[in-house]
């Protein structure tokens, strides 16, 4: 019998695993926030929680480890998939020799399905060309819907099918939003999989883009706290502890660890400050409650077809909450990236559509500190902040005593153990000499009915964004690095920047929150468990550490076949994926021909008001746009488009710091102006698409409604670069704005 052939045992369970964005461990109902999530309370008081489950602290690493059962670096995802390097633990790719949960399952006889975000392709095979073999069909899912960067703009998303972009509507229907256009997907594949063969197991995995920015949400969804968050984080993050002991997902005599000085006491904000930070965690909270009721849906929607029972349905986060924000938070998060500054001055004049199709907005930082109670830190490091999150395990069939809360300590490598074990599959073997080859992690399906079983080790290793820590025989020892890429973070923490200089804290185990530092008191133990830290990052390809985003891109390695510094698109290829682009390009001119009335129309569009730029024409008269963190600003022409076959288009001339615009028609420039800001950079953190003759969707400025169709002919666009070759590390730095 062939691999596809195969036939699940009888009575073999469904699995559910349901995989949020950035979200803390204080933040569901059923571990003690007040933010509505009733959905996700109901599995857990009819299943488990998990109060020591951990995760890597960031998105790509999580995700790798939850469908490989392997420790993040020695699958290649030591970082971030969108940067891959030449070094064997940051290489972006999940190697062949790593078989996957879903091709595991697909070849024991389950139907596999994804729907929502990836974030597990390399940059250099994000394009219409592929390689298809780290997109979710290529690592064993039979179906996909979603989207492969790391975040998308719920109102606008770019979006994939299988293996090709969905070429999206010209405007989204009026009350569009992405998580219940996933959860739709979500239904009809299960729904239609158990039509087309009843009784048939299956494997979803559904990733929203929630909670990550930007927080999107019906402004019904947010006004519905109205006023709940005045109390501030200090005050709120108390009420949260207080819960969270009660719940038991926080054992009694837990001390609270203390605000740090870079979160500003609730107590001397102005009254302005306490308005815009309140508002932005009303949208968190209305963000989260909206995703908790798709989850509902799709939850009934099980019931419906009478398979709940036998779903294991896994819920959890893929890292805490997330401080990008800043202290301030952010109306825009691409500023995140540009580096460009914000206060809640800034923000206050975008408070009413906070949320809304305007912005891309994230939540100042202490929310994040708050929704991580009892912990310190948040996502991107390697403190509990970032590293231990929710996991609720709901399986009528297979778990017993309902409502309990399990305390092992337990990793996302656990995961795919788990399921296979709960599903009659035996793990895939390998050879001892290869930590690909080995699965890391080890079954909790014990803990499902004895809460009395043994944890499934007693060392674990943590590493990320330079942040370290590992956990062994009782101890938990910490560095105090801080990473770099978030301006607040480098300029406000605490903490070392020099990985020869970082200081290790110690804990024990039992301490819950980590509030308690006892490496002065036991330097031995601090020191041993840092020797075996340096031990298991040699083992499972850690090194060589890297705090730096920047650094990262500076290194990152070129797919086979990288965009040409000119590339010519045409209409009839579709929108071009951004990664199809060269990297640094300085010029973009379309080929049209100009009708004889009054030409019309955008010639080309990339990104939206967010983050973009277009040259689009108004009664015969060019306009260059550009939407930019830091400021938007407009070039218009001199002169008239004249009738016949024309260029036209911009040159982007970088600057220190900023970026010269010019409007171009026949080689001559015809006007220009100055952004605040290197460009090209990233012009929307979701990823976008260079549209040909159209825009669609969310415009990149006002001047226009997608679609805007060019009335002449357009024949191709290209894309040019003023360098020679592939960007040089230095450049690049320059680029990024590094130093």
């Amino acid at each position: 019998m062939g691999a596809f052939d195969a036939a699940a045992r009888a009575g073999a369970p469904n699995v559910v695993m349901i995989v949020l964005d950035d979200l803390g461990y204080a933040q569901f109902g059923c571990y003690g926030s007040d933010i509505q999530t009733p959905a996700i309370d109901r599995l857990a008081r009819n299943g488990l929680k998990y109060s020591r489950f951990h995760v890597t602290g960031l998105c790509s690493p999580t995700r790798a480890s939850l469908l490989t059962g392997r420790n993040h670096h020695s699958v290649g995802m030591g970082f971030l998939a969108d940067i891959p390097t030449a070094h064997p633990g940051y290489t972006g790719k999940i190697p062949a020799s790593a078989p996957t949960l879903p091709r595991i399952l697909r070849d024991a006889g389950w139907s596999t399905m994804a729907v929502g975000k990836w974030h597990l392709a390399p940059r250099g095979e994000r394009t219409s060309a592929g390689p298809f073999t780290r997109w979710p069909l290529g690592l064993g899912f039979e179906r996909y819907y979603g989207f492969l960067l790391g975040d998308a703009n719920h109102w606008d998303p770019q979006l994939v099918r299988d293996n090709t972009y969905v070429d999206g509507p010209d405007t989204r229907p009026a009350g569009y939003h992405l998580t219940e256009d996933l959860t739709d997907e979500a239904i009809k594949m299960v729904v239609g999989q158990q039509q087309a063969a009843p009784g048939k197991p299956f494997f979803l995995y559904f990733a929203t883009g929630a909670m990550h920015s930007p927080h999107h949400v019906h402004k019904a969804w947010a006004d519905a706290y109205a006023g709940q968050f005045d109390i501030g984080w200090d005050a709120w993050r108390d009420a949260v502890f207080a819960r969270q002991i009660a719940e038991g997902v926080v054992p009694a005599g837990t001390t609270l660890t203390e605000r740090p000085a870079w979160v500003p006491p609730w107590s001397t904000l102005t009254d302005e400050e306490r308005a815009v930070y309140a508002r932005m965690h009303e949208v968190y909270a209305g963000f989260l409650s909206h995703t908790d009721s798709q989850i509902d849906r799709l939850i009934r929607t099980l019931e419906d077809l009478d398979v709940l029972d036998n779903t294991i349905v896994l819920v959890m986060s893929d890292n805490g909450a997330s401080a990008e924000g800043g202290v301030s938070g952010t109306s825009n998060e691409h500023r995140f990236t540009h580096r460009v500054p914000e206060s809640a001055t800034d923000n206050l004049d975008q408070l009413p559509d906070w949320g809304g199709t305007a912005g891309y907005p994230h939540y100042a930082w202490g929310w994040a500190w708050a929704g991580n109670t009892p912990f310190r830190l948040w996502k991107r490091y390697a403190w509990l902040g970032g590293t231990r999150v929710p996991l609720v395990v709901h399986w009528p069939r297979g778990v017993q005593d309902g409502g309990a809360v399990r305390s092992q300590f337990a990793h996302a490598i656990d995961i795919m153990p788990t399921v296979l074990e709960a599903c009659g599959i035996r793990l895939p073997g390998g050879s001892p000499d290869s930590t690909a080859n080995v699965v890391h992690g080890a079954s909790l399906l014990s803990t499902f009915t004895d809460a009395a079983a043994p944890a499934p080790r007693s060392t674990q290793y943590f590493e990320v964004v330079g942040s370290r820590s590992i956990i062994a025989d009782g101890w938990k020892a910490t560095t105090d690095h801080v990473a770099q890429g978030v301006m607040d973070e480098e300029v406000l923490l605490e903490g070392s920047r020099d990985f020869a200089a970082d200081r290790w804290s110690l804990f024990r185990a039992d301490d819950f929150s980590e509030a308690h530092d006892l490496s002065e008191n036991h330097p031995d133990v601090a020191s041993r468990l840092t020797a075996l830290w340096e031990a298991e990052a040699a083992r499972y390809d850690v090194l060589p550490l890297t705090d730096s985003l920047v650094a990262r891109a500076a290194e990152m390695v070129w797919p086979e076949f990288p965009p040409g510094q000119r590339v010519v698109v045409r209409p009839c290829g579709g929108p071009v994926a951004d990664e199809a682009l060269p990297l640094l390009y300085s010029r973009l001119c379309a080929d049209v021909d100009v009708p004889g009335e009054e030409a019309n129309g955008v010639l080309f569009a990339i990104g939206n008001w967010t983050g973009g730029l277009a040259a689009y024409v108004i009664d015969s008269q060019l306009h260059i746009a550009i939407a930019a963190p830091g400021g938007n600003i407009r070039v218009q022409a001199d002169r008239p488009l004249a009738q016949g076959r024309r260029s036209a288009g911009c040159r982007l001339h970088r600057l220190d710091g900023a970026t010269r615009v010019e409007a171009v028609i026949d080689n001559t420039v015809v006007g220009s102006a100055v952004a605040p800001v290197t460009l090209p950079h990233v012009w929307q953190h979701g990823g976008t698409s260079l549209l040909l003759g159209r825009d669609r969707g969310l415009p990149v400025c006002d001047d226009y409604r997608s679609p805007f169709p060019w009335n002449g002919r357009l024949h191709s666009v290209t894309v040019e670069s003023d360098l020679e070759s592939l960007p040089s590390q230095e450049l690049l730095k320059a680029a990024l704005k590094s130093d």
